[in-house]
């Protein structure tokens, strides 16, 4: 099933309203037909509608409620990727994965070792280009949320920005034992605010590890040395595991409380 995102606007009544460059690609690439059903989500309160395609008109897809799913997919926190600008494609790769793992905001960081250096006009078209990535990989994982894509950020900048968070991490490859590691992932709570700062192919400097190590949670993943490009994944993944085995958990526990106290009232003949 194809799943699209409109404006909260766009969502009238029994009637979801379908524009902009979704509609060619509707009509023309996809070649769909009235009655079928698509999932729409409007980035804001988690919930998909189920509707079906009613009409095409010219520059609009009329769809029709049916009913609506309000069970979230999104990670229990906030996960905010601060990434060092990689070569090439990387960073579109980057950007598609960490979306389908649940990634909130991603900030492109210019750092000391970064091969790719961009002016303004580069950035802000390259920016737009990742953006494009994030609403695509939104869609296909079927997130309720479109992820923002953040313009280029200096070091200095991002820390600033990355500090805010409850959980700060950076995963540098001349930081040795896990140790760090598990503590870091020891201390998550749901809820929490996370960081997680990358650097770029040639790593950190060693004026930037030491501007960040008393501030942010410096840690390693592992003995071998990874891409930025896996490195980043690597995290996301992480993070994303912990996190919705947390929730598990935690929910496993409050239904496991709600039955002792149902079998406590029935004890009691209550």
């Amino acid at each position: 099933m194809y799943q699209f995102f409109v404006e909260p606007s766009q969502i009238q009544g029994n009637k979801i309203i379908i524009t902009g460059s979704d509609v060619n690609h509707m009509k023309n690439v996809l070649r769909m037909k009235t009655g079928e059903e698509i999932a729409v989500k409007n980035g804001v309160d988690g919930k998909e509608y189920r509707c079906g395609i009613e009409e095409f008109t010219q520059d609009q897809v009329v769809c029709s409620l049916r009913f609506i799913r309000e069970e979230g997919v999104e990670l229990p926190s906030e996960i905010y990727l601060f990434q060092g600008i990689p070569k090439a494609d990387k960073m579109e790769w980057i950007v598609q994965k960490a979306v389908e793992l649940g990634v909130s905001e991603i900030v492109p960081v210019s750092m000391r070792y970064c091969v790719v250096k961009l002016d303004q006009h580069r950035a802000q078209a390259k920016v737009r280009r990742w953006q494009a990535v994030a609403e695509s990989a939104a869609k296909q994982s079927k997130r309720s949320r479109i992820p923002t894509v953040h313009p280029v950020m200096d070091f200095k900048e991002a820390v600033s920005h990355a500090i805010e968070c409850d959980c700060r991490l950076v995963p540098y490859e001349n930081e040795r034992g896990m140790q760090s590691a598990a503590e870091a992932f020891r201390a998550i709570r749901t809820g929490d605010r996370i960081s997680v700062m990358i650097g770029p192919e040639g790593g950190f400097s060693s004026e930037e590890i030491d501007a960040v190590r008393k501030k942010m949670q410096v840690l390693s993943l592992g003995r071998r040395i990874l891409r930025t490009d896996t490195a980043a994944i690597t995290m996301m993944s992480a993070l994303m595991l912990h996190l919705e085995t947390m929730e598990q958990m935690e929910q496993l526990k409050q239904m496991k409380s709600m039955e002792q106290s149902g079998q406590t009232d029935e004890a009691s003949g209550v």
